[in-house]
């Protein structure tokens, strides 16, 4: 057993607190370290001082008062106290997690109307042919070189 094991363990020696394995090794430690062994002996010292001492008995009040002055400190609330359920925001909570889960239940139920392979190729082919008129505008050369637009209103005034 090392010193600082040691110390932790001086006063629960002294007073005869500790179990029977845990006495011998202490005294076994003892035996080889002076250093604690006068420890143990001052420890041993003051004990007996200690005892020397009268006791003190409290006033029979004392546990009255005391008492009171407890009963008089305000309650300081912990931080968590808010999290402690009170019948309304259990039944709130329950309501809102039932409807939570009544949606989501009807919600998958819910289908679109199937569609068949063939609905879907038409849709498919209404839109590829918009795009491939587009395509064929967008790139048309001959488009580029007409001449710009003429003005109705200017060859109304030269009539």
């Amino acid at each position: 057993m090392s010193c600082t094991n040691m110390e932790s363990r001086i006063l629960g020696y002294v007073d005869g607190r500790l179990k029977d394995s845990e006495r011998v090794e202490m005294e076994k430690h003892l035996a080889a370290c002076t250093a604690c062994k006068v420890r143990v002996q001052e420890f041993r010292s003051v004990s007996a001082l200690l005892d020397e001492m009268p006791m003190v008995e409290p006033s029979p009040a004392f546990d009255v008062r005391v008492r009171a002055r407890m009963a008089a400190e305000p309650v300081q609330q912990s931080w968590w106290a808010w999290l402690r359920p009170s019948p309304r925001i259990a039944f709130a909570a329950s309501m809102l997690l039932l409807a939570m889960v009544w949606l989501g239940y009807n919600s998958h139920n819910v289908s679109p109307l199937p569609i068949t392979p063939e609905d879907a190729d038409a849709s498919m082919m209404q839109d590829i042919s918009v795009m491939e008129d587009h395509d064929s505008l967008a790139n048309f050369e001959p488009l580029k070189e007409l001449p710009p637009p003429v003005d109705t209103e200017d060859t109304d005034q030269q009539m």
